[in-house]
């Protein structure tokens, strides 16, 4: 069952404030706000699991988190077959306060050694827990298939784009930021974990931060990303990241890097000094793809989002970084839109640069940012307003697939694809 929620008339209030705060646009008339959709608590007992996600960790290690809403073990039992008896593990609880509210209970569980490729069966807490789980391993080699979703949200919209990504047989997913547009009303952040739970419950949730994210209020609440820090905790430790707010893993044959737009950037900055030295030590025969991830786009020919400066800056400041480790694809959220450049540095088509896919058009409710800059620029190939999806499929050292499919009549239907040959087999690039 799904409901509206009301939202109380001085949190509605720090909201209108928030979104007016970290979603100011230059010369852009947003469409009207969509209505969002609030999950319930399936089952009232306090002890019963809720929010169930998974992320990888290391590359044979899963992380295992969900909130109970009263104190229970923060323990996993997991197996290869739906018995889950042949072994188990101890991870943290925690929880965090924002402003009257306080969170349930917010365990995670780190497991493994795990095989590749597998099947795993789990259940989390002690008996008399009899919810039983399952999550499928990624590959440990090419090929693999991501799911590429940004700005997602809790609409109509979403819970289709949610359908849609179920039935690709995707392998992990990426996303790269604003998740569940709470916006400071963090009953919807439960409402979020409970939406995308049936498939961030079986398949590794990959993440990074947005500007809905950070829900700092000066002087009310001035420690930024409290949510998104406590219930998405991702492998930024095992990268040598100091923040969980960026961090890299490798999967596959993919080295995969989240960017935060919302924290330092500049080249005196800790993410700076970490990002040079994580593309430094990437080894293209281990990895031959490298993929970005970050939120705020730095390319974008919609009128939305024009000018703002965690584009402008931490574009100047780090676009010779990826064009120098050559980076084979950067995906890119914030615009409610789908766009796709050509490979491309310093605003100019170049053929030993990343492609740059504006893919923020998940399904939030603040609706899509229809309006484009015409006449259209050279470097843009393709860009629609729709919602929808994309799958990155990596076939192999050489060569991968990227289609985006758009949500129409609730139907996924394939709008554009490209082929992309990464720069590893590229000899004029090296």
């Amino acid at each position: 069952m799904k409901m509206q929620m009301r939202v109380p008339g001085f949190l509605l209030f720090l909201l209108t404030i928030g979104i007016f705060e970290v979603d100011a646009v230059y010369g852009y008339v947003r469409p009207p706000p969509r209505k969002t959709l609030f999950v319930p608590h399936a089952n009232q007992d306090s002890h019963s699991p809720q929010q169930v996600h998974i992320s990888q960790v290391g590359q044979n290690k899963m992380r295992i988190s969900w909130i109970t809403d009263s104190p229970t073990p923060a323990k996993v039992s997991y197996g290869p077959s739906p018995s889950v008896n042949a072994s188990s593990a101890i991870g943290t609880t925690s929880s965090y306060r924002y402003l009257v509210y306080e969170s349930g209970e917010i365990h995670n569980v780190v497991i493994g050694p795990l095989n590749p490729n597998t099947v795993y069966y789990y259940r989390l807490g002690d008996p008399p827990s009899s919810q039983t789980y399952n999550f499928k391993t990624p590959p440990s080699q090419l090929p693999i298939k991501f799911a590429v979703v940004g700005d997602l949200g809790q609409t109509d919209w979403t819970r289709s784009t949610l359908e849609h990504v179920n039935k690709s047989n995707y392998d992990m997913l990426l996303l790269p930021g604003d998740l569940s547009y709470a916006d400071f009303i963090q009953d919807l952040w439960d409402s979020f974990g409970r939406l995308v739970e049936p498939l961030a419950s079986q398949r590794p949730w990959m993440v990074t931060q947005g500007n809905h994210e950070v829900e700092m209020i000066p002087l009310i609440h001035t420690t930024p990303f409290t949510a998104y820090n406590a219930r998405w905790l991702m492998p930024f430790q095992e990268s040598g990241s100091n923040s969980n707010l960026y961090y890299s893993f490798d999967v596959a044959g993919v080295h995969v890097i989240m960017l935060g737009s919302y924290t330092d950037f500049d080249s005196s900055s800790p993410q700076y000094k970490w990002l040079q030295n994580d593309l430094q030590k990437v080894n293209r025969r281990i990895t031959p793809w490298v993929v970005v991830l970050i939120h705020a786009p730095w390319y974008n020919s919609n009128t939305a989002h024009q000018g703002e400066p965690e584009s402008v800056n931490m574009k100047a400041s780090m676009e010779d970084l990826l064009y120098q480790a050559r980076v084979d694809v950067v995906f890119e959220g914030h615009v409610h839109a789908y766009e796709r450049f050509t490979r491309v540095y310093k605003d100019k088509a170049n053929n030993c640069a990343p492609m740059y896919i504006t893919i923020g058009d998940g399904g939030n409710r603040e609706g899509l940012a229809t309006k484009y800059i015409n006449p259209k620029p050279t470097i843009s190939i393709f860009r629609e307003a729709s919602f929808g999806h994309g799958t990155l499929e990596v076939f192999n050292v050489s060569h991968a697939r990227w289609t985006w499919h758009k949500n129409d009549n609730d139907e996924a239907v394939i709008s554009d694809f490209v082929w992309l040959t990464s720069f590893s087999s590229n000899p004029s690039c090296k």
